[in-house]
């Protein structure tokens, strides 16, 4: 039975948030070490241009989704995503050793972060926008 004293949000988590601090731990730990991996003990050349943007762990750290952002067309970035889907069970492999806090590791789902090709797009789109014209000057007849 939870307690009366907890505030408890919507989603019936305590603080308000859908994260308890642990969760946002965990989070963080597993993506440093998911970039960490990518960077120095993965070979697949696919993704070297890729890069963690968030972990989702879920509240019962079974399973997290991983948000990759990668540069490159759309069929590159889902190139990225299946390499890393490919690669899940050596990453979680070697998590299991480097994470001794967790009992079990949980299940990577890897998902394209289009947050950030969607700012760059608007970026560009905004840069490509003509200037608006010039105000004209007040001359003295009209002062």
């Amino acid at each position: 039975m939870p307690r009366a004293d907890v505030r408890r949000g919507p989603a019936g988590n305590p603080r308000g948030r859908g994260r308890t601090p642990r969760l946002e731990r965990v989070a963080s730990q597993l993506r440093q070490e998911i970039s960490q991996l990518m960077l120095t003990e993965m070979k697949d050349p696919r993704v070297r241009l890729a890069s963690i943007s968030e972990v989702r762990p879920a509240p019962d750290l079974r399973s997290a989704r991983v948000m990759v952002s990668a540069l490159g067309s759309d069929e590159e970035r889902q190139r990225v995503v299946g390499a890393l889907t490919h690669a899940e069970g050596y990453l979680r492999s070697v998590l299991g050793t480097r994470l001794e806090n967790l009992k079990t590791v949980p299940h990577l789902r890897f998902e394209l972060d289009e947050s950030i090709a969607y700012s760059v797009r608007i970026s560009s789109m905004l840069r490509d926008l003509e200037p608006p014209p010039p105000s004209p000057q007040p001359t003295e007849d009209d002062r």
